[in-house]
């Protein structure tokens, strides 16, 4: 057989695509591969990445989650030294200001229940009746509300797009070649896929691959003749609103409508998932601005009364990468094609969750098994055997 162009060839270059790069080209046993990243358009315009808007927290029900998220919580904190190139290191803008959850009586058992399981792997909360709630926040109208629960370490933001560039660029910097290109067809063979065919350069050769497509993970999952894998494009709106005045001690704030705030330079960002019947598959970015005005304005001008007054700005719509069974990770190799590894389907967690599936990812693919966190619950084939891992958080 002839030898590879690329040991490890990754379809999609945004941040799990160049974290599982960087993972891969900075250990020992990556240092000697050839590493290739595909992506259709570096300016990543379109990019789900780059369109996110940025969140990190560990409040998750799933224990695989939180784990995630509190080994990206510190990669964050040390990505100015972990992430440098002759010396000069990232600004992610990572912004420790915590998620706050709140909960009506409805919600108040699991919210404890979820909250629980955090703590206990390592998450620090703090659990807050409305009379504290209230007092710490006095903008917050919580005259409808049991509890809620605020993330006090780990938990916040940061700029999506900084994180995207600091991987790529110390991927390359370790070695890695990104190619400007697109995945138009994959040849297999023996349950091995060989061949990768670009729209530009024409077919090379492989060792692995990563399908670390976003939304369009299905699609090329159909060109390795895996017709079953599930994960749809799901368009998201992220609302820019300005308020006369300041909300002071803002954190990420998740009303128990699913509807989310939290500051952004002289503004705020916002938004809402659409409802299962606005929700359909689809690839454009058009925006929905009455869902704006019909669910997510009045359930902030209910929760915080300054909001009342406020002024729309500039807004966007970007796609998550969503799971429809379950909301949760489909990662490792696929069972018919056991050199095409899946990192898909993340359903709006995957920039949090980066840095740990590029981890996870490498470790798979050079020694064939997790070594540092155990994700095989994630595996392709729960779903043809219904062990699904219902995600109850996601926002």
């Amino acid at each position: 057989m002839a030898q590879p162009v690329y040991d490890v060839l990754i379809a999609g270059g945004g941040v799990i695509g160049s974290s599982v790069a960087y993972f891969l080209s900075a250990t020992p046993e990556g240092r000697n591969l050839r590493i290739g990243v595909v992506e259709r358009d570096p300016t990543y315009a379109r990019s789900s990445t780059a369109l996110s808007v940025g969140g990190i927290r560990q409040q998750f029900s799933t224990p695989e989650n939180i784990l995630l998220s509190l080994f990206s919580a510190e990669f964050f904190r040390n990505a100015e030294e972990t992430l440098a190139i002759r010396g000069e290191g990232p600004d992610l803008g990572f912004r420790e200001a915590g998620y706050l959850f709140l909960a009506t009586d409805a919600g108040l058992q699991l919210l404890k229940r979820n909250g629980d399981r955090q703590v206990e792997l390592g998450a620090q909360l703090e659990f807050m009746d409305p009379e504290v709630m209230e007092a710490r926040f006095p903008w917050l109208a919580v005259s409808d509300l049991a509890g809620g629960s605020l993330g006090i370490r780990g938990e916040g933001w940061l700029d999506p797009y900084s994180l995207l560039q600091a991987f790529k660029k110390k991927a390359r910097a370790q070695g890695v070649s990104f190619v400007r290109d697109e995945v138009v067809d994959l040849s297999s063979e023996g349950g091995q896929v060989h061949t990768v065919r670009l729209r530009g350069d024409g077919g090379v050769s492989v060792g692995s691959v990563v399908n670390a497509a976003g939304p369009y993970a299905a699609d090329l999952a159909i060109l390795a003749g895996i017709r079953d894998l599930p994960v749809r494009s799901r368009k998201r709106f992220v609302y820019r609103i300005h308020t006369p005045e300041p909300l002071p001690e803002c954190p990420m704030v998740i009303d128990p409508s699913g509807v989310y705030f939290r500051p952004e330079g002289d503004g705020f960002l916002c938004g809402v998932s659409p409802p299962e019947d606005r929700d359909p598959d689809c690839m454009d970015l058009d925006m929905d601005y009455a869902l704006f005005h019909e669910k997510v304005w009045p359930t902030l001008a209910r929760r915080v009364p300054a909001f009342d007054s406020l002024r729309l700005g500039t807004s966007w719509a970007g796609h998550y990468a969503f799971n429809p069974f379950d909301q949760n990770a489909i990662l490792g190799p696929h069972p018919d094609r056991h050199n095409f590894f899946l990192a898909n389907g993340f359903s709006g967690h995957g920039l949090q969750h980066s840095p740990g599936i590029g981890r996870a990812l490498s470790e798979l693919i050079l020694h064939g098994e997790y070594r540092t966190l155990d994700l095989s619950r994630f595996h392709f084939g729960r779903f043809a055997q219904g062990s699904l891992i219902q995600e109850e958080n996601v926002v």
